[in-house]
Order: C-alpha cells, then sequence, then structure tokens
C-alpha cells in the first residue's frame, strides 16, 4: 500500500511537473526579461525629457513612478502567465495595498509631500537648502525622498514629507545676497578709524557689489563685554557668497594689524581674598 503511495505521488509529481514545469520557466524568462526592459524605458524617457530640457526634479520624479507602474503591471501579466486570475490578483494586490498603505502612513505622506514639492517647487534640483537641521545641495528629488549633497560631500536623505511641512531655507534663490559679519574691537580703538578702514576693505573688495540700493554698510552693533562690535553688511552676487564670507575675515585682519587696531578677546578680571588665619 505503501509502494502504491508512493508511486502515486511521484506520477502525480511528474504530471504537475510537466504541466505547470514550462509555465513557471516561462514566467521567470518574462520576468528577469521583462524587468530589464523596464529598466531601459525608464532610462529612455529620463534621457527623451533631459533632450527637451525637462525639469530635472519633476523628470527623476516621474521617471521613478513610470518606473513602479509598469513593474506593477509586469508583475500582474507573470502571475496571469502561472494561472493566477488577474482580477483575483488584482483583487489581492488591492487588499495588500490598503494594509500597507495603513502600516505605511508616512511614506503615502512622503509621497504626497514629493508632489507638493514638484508642483510648488520650494526648490529645484542644484539650489542649496538648509532643512531639519542640515544643509546641502539638492541632487535627487525622488518620490519618497530628497537627496542633499553637504559642502564635505556627505549624502543626507531627507524624507519629503518633512521637507513639505517643515521650514526649509534656500539659501541661494535669489541672485544677490548679503553677508553679515561682526567684528570686534577694543575699547580703546578709535571706532571712527574702526568704521574707515572696514569701509577700505569692503570698497576695495571687487565681489562685493557697490550698486545704489545694495552699497557696503558697517554699524556698531553692541558694547560687548571685552568688545565694540562692528557689523558688517555686505552685498554680492549669491554664487560668490561664501568666497566673500571667509575673504572679508582675512582681509580685515590684515587691515586691522596694519593700523594698530585690536581685536580682542575675552578677559575675565579674577580677585583674590585672603582671610587672616585662626
Amino acid at each position: 500500500m505503501e509502494d502504491i503511495s508512493i508511486e502515486t505521488l511521484y506520477t502525480k509529481a511528474i504530471e504537475m511537473l510537466m504541466t505547470y514545469g514550462p509555465r513557471f520557466l516561462l514566467a521567470i524568462f518574462v520576468l528577469i526579461v521583462g524587468w530589464w526592459f523596464v529598466g531601459r524605458i525608464a532610462s529612455m524617457a529620463e534621457k527623451s525629457m533631459a533632450k527637451v530640457k525637462f525639469e530635472a526634479g519633476l523628470s527623476h520624479f516621474l521617471v521613478s513612478f513610470l518606473s513602479v507602474i509598469l513593474k506593477l503591471l509586469l508583475l500582474i501579466s507573470v502571475a496571469s502567465m502561472i494561472g493566477i486570475e488577474t482580477t483575483s490578483f488584482i483583487a489581492m494586490l488591492g487588499a495588500a495595498g490598503l494594509a500597507v498603505g495603513m502600516a505605511l502612513q508616512g511614506s503615502l505622506a512622503n509621497f504626497a509631500g514629493g508632489v507638493l514639492i514638484l508642483f510648488f517647487k520650494p526648490f529645484k534640483i542644484g539650489d542649496v537648502i538648509e532643512a531639519q537641521g542640515y544643509m546641502g545641495k539638492v541632487v535627487e528629488i525622488q518620490i519618497f525622498v530628497t537627496v542633499l549633497l553637504t559642502y564635505d560631500n556627505e549624502k543626507i536623505i531627507i524624507p519629503n514629507g518633512a521637507l513639505s511641512n517643515g521650514c526649509v531655507k534656500n539659501k541661494f534663490a535669489e541672485p544677490t545676497r548679503r553677508v553679515d559679519i561682526e567684528f570686534g574691537i577694543s575699547y580703546s580703538d578709535d571706532v571712527l578709524k574702526a568704521r574707515e578702514v572696514l569701509m577700505g576693505v569692503l570698497n576695495s573688495y571687487e565681489l562685493v557689489l557697490k550698486d545704489e540700493a545694495k552699497q557696503p554698510v558697517v554699524h556698531v552693533s553692541q558694547h560687548g563685554d571685552s568688545h565694540i562690535g562692528m557689523l558688517v553688511w555686505a552685498w554680492v552676487d549669491s554664487e560668490n557668497y561664501w568666497p566673500v564670507y571667509f575673504g572679508l575675515y582675512e582681509r580685515v585682519k590684515i587691515a586691522f594689524d596694519k593700523e594698530n587696531i585690536t581685536i580682542p578677546f575675552p578677559q575675565r578680571d579674577v580677585h583674590i581674598h585672603q582671610f587672616p588665619g585662626k
């Protein structure tokens, strides 16, 4: 009886292999080729958008979305090839999608955030932004996340939901920016002379704008514990912001040394009281 059962199972296994084996092999072949083909379509779509100068962020988003849709259609086709009813498979995907959607509400919020970013365009690829405590150049706007590249070449990935709901500083959205730096001088130094030296540095700096509405300015900003604050305002083209920011520190130090103007450091007076021994 046991021999007959084993023989029967073996026969049925062979029959199922002969019946469904070719389907499975064909389905696997179609899945592999189809997956590669979807990648090629996405690549061609991205290149076509680049040729017509499509906005880079929107291009990446649409290509990612197209890739996801095509892969879902491919999976449905492969499922029908191995005998799974398409309607049942779609219903199963719908139920799974609902369950996953409930579990991944944050991901859906990130998707919606990506759509809002591409629609309202608070920033685009190539902009330098500050958000969620990070600052860097926008290199990718994907379906769920935005990728930043920092000045020290670190890659930062921020969820789109956080960007669309939070504060974002677009550092170079405008053609010009103002460099604000405070320099300290000693209380024994001449304030008017220090102002004259600072204005001389600003007026001689070729990267500082001298337009009528954007003239460089020097203010006395504070009377600190150990220094008088001299606040410098210098308008520059946005791409020159960092060169001027760091360049001013160097030029002002050289000019102050030449004119014997002191940049003081914090000082503290220590009073020692001695009490006679008992």
